[in-house]
């Protein structure tokens, strides 16, 4: 499974990194973005972000994946194959 966030659509609540603290985070510009291990997919950080920023989630932390794209209020977590 991969997943990424579009940071245009992204309401800052901060859900996912709740739900999902290993794969998101939420910097101090108030927007969510995915971590690759200690990574974060943040231009910010020197990294891609968005669509070119998508990230291989590890098989453990599936579920918590796929619940935080559901409870997501903006709809900016995209997961697929």
């Amino acid at each position: 499974m991969k997943v990424w966030i579009d940071q245009d659509l992204c309401t800052g609540d901060g859900l996912c990194s709740e739900i999902a603290p290993a794969v998101f985070v939420l910097l101090d510009d108030g927007i969510s973005y995915v971590r690759d291990g200690g990574r974060v997919m943040a231009a910010s950080a020197g990294n891609p972000q968005g669509h070119e920023g998508t990230v291989v989630v590890p098989a453990a932390l599936e579920d918590l994946v796929v619940e935080a794209a559901e409870e997501c209020p903006g709809e900016c977590i995209f997961v697929g194959g």
